[in-house]
């Protein structure tokens, strides 16, 4: 039985009743993005890149989710447990819609990660190999295919998903803080 009321298809409805053609999964690649490269929690900023990527400037009832959906990012990122949940749809659509909804999260992250990363060259070599999976992921929607083998490579994809921004956002976040005194010797 299809979970109707899942929270990408709620946000696909409104995006879509609100004359906007965009995937919740690549609005929400773009916040986990933006949020990781060490562009803070300013719904402003979020608001801005979010209404190019619609394209227009959202409605109330849109900008309103958006802000909602940096919150709960916001949460997930500083939080205790520091779990991500992608906004992706159910298990019970098909693979190659799901597929397709990851390969555009993994875009939307790495532009909103691009828009917002202050020196790439500051990234240690694991990040930066996190960045060319992510791309990898990005092109991932016809090699997956309706089996067992499809479902445990997607699962498996989705996964590495819920741990390579935590670990991106973790890094940004040292280089932002400022290097410690040295202690002077006398």
């Amino acid at each position: 039985m299809p979970i109707q009321n899942s929270p990408y298809q709620a946000f696909a409805t409104l995006l879509k009743t609100s004359g906007h053609n965009v995937s919740p999964a690549e609005l929400h690649g773009l916040l986990l993005g933006r949020s990781c490269a060490g562009a803070g929690f300013d719904n402003e900023g979020w608001l801005i890149d979010a209404a190019e990527l619609l394209e227009s400037e959202p409605q109330d009832n849109v900008r309103n989710a958006l802000i909602g959906l940096q919150e709960m990012v916001k949460g997930e990122l500083t939080g205790d447990d520091m779990t991500v949940v992608l906004l992706l749809p159910t298990d019970d659509a098909p693979l190659a819609e799901r597929a397709v909804a990851l390969g555009e999260w993994c875009q939307g992250f790495l532009s909103g990660f691009g828009l917002n990363c202050r020196d790439s060259s500051m990234l240690s070599t694991e990040a930066t190999e996190v960045l060319q999976d992510l791309s990898a992921i990005s092109q991932v929607q016809d090699a997956l295919e309706e089996s067992d083998d499809g479902e445990n490579d997607y699962m498996e994809v989705m996964e590495y998903l819920r741990v390579a921004p935590l670990l991106l956002f973790t890094e940004t976040k040292k280089a932002d803080e400022p290097a410690a005194a040295k202690p002077s010797l006398h």
